[in-house]
């Protein structure tokens, strides 16, 4: 079985190459820009899968299990567990598909109103003095 073991992780080697390659040799969620270690601080672990203030919340016991996935390097793009999850929200809700095809609209031709740099009128406001 040790064989078995061997290969599986050659593959996984080759897959993170692969996609390290494909990203540009940059080991960060193509999305949110996080390294590993940001992701596993996100979730409440340091990088060596032990909890953030765990004497604080009596957690002590509790770490990360080595083998769980925090990147998936399987796509077009290297992609975060934190990203994963916000795009299950984003789906799971009623409106989300609409919701995100405006957001990615808004971003890819209305750059401009987004990051103006005057401020909006407030509400009941006309913006101009």
């Amino acid at each position: 079985m040790i064989h078995d073991d061997a290969m599986a992780l050659d593959k996984q080697f080759q897959e993170y190459f692969q996609a390290v390659d494909r990203a540009g040799g940059e080991d960060r969620c193509f999305l949110c820009r996080r390294s590993s270690a940001e992701v596993k601080a996100f979730f409440g672990f340091h990088e060596d899968g032990t909890p953030i203030e765990a004497e604080h919340y009596g957690i002590e016991d509790v770490v990360l299990d080595p083998r769980l996935d925090i990147m998936s390097y399987r796509g077009t793009r290297p992609v975060c567990a934190v990203c994963q999850l916000n795009f299950d929200a984003i789906f799971l809700s009623e409106d989300g598909r609409s919701i995100l095809a405006r957001i990615l609209h808004e971003l890819e031709k209305e750059s401009d109103r987004l990051w103006a740099r005057d401020p909006l009128p407030r509400e009941g406001e006309s913006g101009s003095d």
